[in-house]
């Protein structure tokens, strides 16, 4: 079995590389649990004998130790028994040109500049990625014994589970202050590390899980946890990934269940929807909590560069909605608020107002770590700032350094050419109607700028389309992305929410529903504190000069 070794990206500030060690044995350990969930059980107990896999590996999911990853192949049916595991496969893994993986040794330390030009989501080794250490910048660094209890709930789980990450305020705090509930009242049994990390408030931790089979995982969860699903789990395994396919986004949740003494809420979604979303922004829904740190728990080497391409684009859209200078905390707010433009919780008073602003406040180092490698590689926009010569700058969470971006139309409407295909198309028509371009010939522009063609050999540039596109005056442009944006987001934001409650069930509904309002009125009453403060010290300043 391969041992990956994952290096740190060069940089043309070195600060900017200087990530912890850490990453290096998480992202081993990512990689070897994606490996086991494909080996089967003979396999996997020799290697563990001789101490060739890190723990934790778990002899109990005999249902997630068969499948590829290629989900283009039929799922094994689903009649209530679990098959004889397959043999590992004889040939190992090749890359897109048809050659044998490329040993860890032999790949480059850094990414090709157009690896994500046509980025070959079929893959299925962590070898095939562009660099030996692609997408170092996802793995966010937590608390060690936390990160093993979350890891632990995985476990409990026998369907097969190929990608999972955690996120939310349960992992990543986003307000200064504590919940009001306890966490031994909210969580009925959780682990030492759980209630640390919490720091005695109780927070549901959510967690999406990314499976190959939609139906075969819920006929295996059904079995083993039915009590996770409302009444829509007694129409079986077909019903219930029906419901998850083909209505809103793709993902299916079971809210407010117990796992390892823990209270949870999980998401399904099949890889293939995921991969799309990340790569091409047809919804936003799952791409959106991508674009904010999460805490990835099982990684997938398809799932890690279709994230990539996300977070390039969100940077791409982000910067076409800034001014030619501005600091972090914009770019980041910025990138943060693109989900929730368009989202019906924030119309509702169902969401905490600032939101956006608590999780860039609270966790703006964990988004340098994630944004900053990949602004360095972007030929327009650049740090400006004379405190990143400072060695601990990546880790100061009151830095806020400035950036700038070159306005020229050119390399904006380049910008505006590589954003994802179903959102650029969309912004298209925006402008189509905007400039009143006929159709005839805003087809042909359309099929000009088609990019399906994997053997293109230059960049995609843009034309005068796009520079026309870039070159819109500040307002307007934010103005017609702005409502791409939720145009994209309103529609399977809204299909998801009503979902939510057919799948959630009456009483976990009303009570999510219950949490959500309260931390509405507790966002607005902070915020109603702040402004009568603003206004006390506004009058004593008066005072003062009078």
């Amino acid at each position: 079995m391969r041992r990956a070794v994952v290096f740190v990206r060069p940089s043309r500030n070195p600060q900017i590389s200087s990530y912890s060690s850490e990453f290096q044995t998480d992202i081993k350990s990512d990689e070897q649990v994606s490996i086991c969930t494909r080996l089967p059980l003979s396999t996997i107990r020799p290697l563990a004998a001789r101490g060739l896999l890190q723990p934790p590996w778990r002899p109990g999911l005999e249902g997630g130790r068969r499948f590829a990853t290629n989900s283009s192949k039929p799922p094994p049916k689903t009649d209530g028994k679990t098959s004889a595991p397959s043999s590992p496969p004889s040939q190992p893994p090749k890359t897109s040109s048809g050659s044998p993986a490329q040993k860890s040794s032999d790949r480059p330390s850094s990414p090709p500049p157009d690896w994500d030009e046509h980025p070959d989501l079929s893959i299925s080794a962590f070898s095939q990625l562009p660099s030996t250490n692609f997408g170092v910048n996802q793995h966010m660094i937590i608390n060690n014994e936390f990160k093993e209890a979350l890891r632990q709930i995985l476990w409990q789980f026998r369907a097969p589970i190929r990608y999972a990450f955690a996120y939310g305020s349960g992992v990543f705090p986003q307000t200064g202050s504590t919940s009001s509930t306890p966490a031994s009242t909210l969580h009925p049994h959780p682990s030492q590390a759980i209630s640390t990390v919490q720091g005695g408030s109780g927070k549901m931790i959510d967690f999406i899980f990314g499976v190959s089979y939609t139906q075969h995982w819920h006929s295996l969860n059904l079995q083993q946890h039915r009590d996770h699903y409302s009444a829509i789990g007694s129409l079986g395994s077909y019903a219930v990934s029906r419901i998850q396919d083909n209505w809103g986004a793709g993902v299916y949740f079971n809210p407010y269940v117990t796992v390892n003494g823990t209270l949870i809420k999980y998401g399904v979604v099949n890889l293939d929807n995921l991969c799309k979303d990340l790569s091409e922004w047809d919804t936003l829904y799952l791409a959106g909590r991508l674009q904010k740190p999460v805490k990835i728990l099982r990684d997938d080497p398809r799932v890690r560069l279709a994230n990539q391409v996300n977070l390039l684009s969100a940077v791409r859209t982000a910067v076409l909605l800034l001014p030619a200078s501005f600091t972090e905390q914009e770019l980041y707010s910025t990138i943060a608020g693109i989900s929730y433009l368009g989202d019906l919780r924030m119309s509702l008073p169902t969401e905490n107002l600032n939101k956006v602003k608590n999780i860039v406040t609270h966790q703006l180092t964990n988004f340098r770590r994630l944004y900053a490698p990949l602004i360095e590689t972007l030929p327009n926009v650049s740090f400006t700032d004379a405190r990143l010569s400072n060695p601990d700058w990546v880790e100061d969470p009151d830095a806020n350094a400035t950036l700038a971006q070159d306005m020229d139309p050119r390399k904006r409407g380049n910008m505006v050419r590589r954003l994802p295909k179903a959102f650029r198309h969309k912004l298209y028509f925006e402008y189509q109607s905007k400039f009143q371009i006929p159709q005839l010939r805003f087809n042909k522009m359309l099929e000009a700028s088609s990019d399906e063609d994997p053997t293109r050999i230059k960049r995609r540039e843009g034309g005068e389309f796009e520079q026309r596109v870039a070159s819109d005056e500040p307002d307007s442009l934010q103005k017609e992305v702005r409502q791409v944006i939720k145009k994209t987001i309103m529609w399977s934001s809204t299909q998801q929410t009503i979902k939510g409650l057919v799948t959630g069930g009456v009483k976990r509904t009303w009570r999510y529903v219950g949490e959500k309002m309260a931390k509405y009125r507790e966002g607005n009453q902070k915020a109603k504190e702040k402004s009568n403060e603003k206004a006390k010290e506004g009058e004593k300043d008066k005072e003062k000069k009078a």
